[in-house]
């Protein structure tokens, strides 16, 4: 199983994800960081399966993360 993986803390909320993958991520209208949408959150990590078919798309979200926070495993 595919999962994308955000480490939310250190977001400084560029918006380049919500962008690139709308479906996955909203910006907080609370901190300005970007929330990966239908998440589990565990010690601010947030984990959620993703289709195989959106595994190109999300490693393209990653790698454009200036901060690199994102991961896809």
């Amino acid at each position: 199983m595919v999962k994308l993986i955000q480490y939310r803390e250190k977001c400084i909320g560029c918006g380049i994800c919500e962008e690139l993958q709308p479906e996955y991520w909203r910006m907080s209208m609370k901190d300005g960081k970007a929330t990966l949408l239908h998440a589990a959150n565990k010690k601010n990590i947030l984990i959620r399966p993703i289709h195989q078919s959106d595994f190109e798309t999300s490693t393209n979200v990653a790698n454009a993360c200036p901060v690199k926070i994102i991961q896809v495993r």
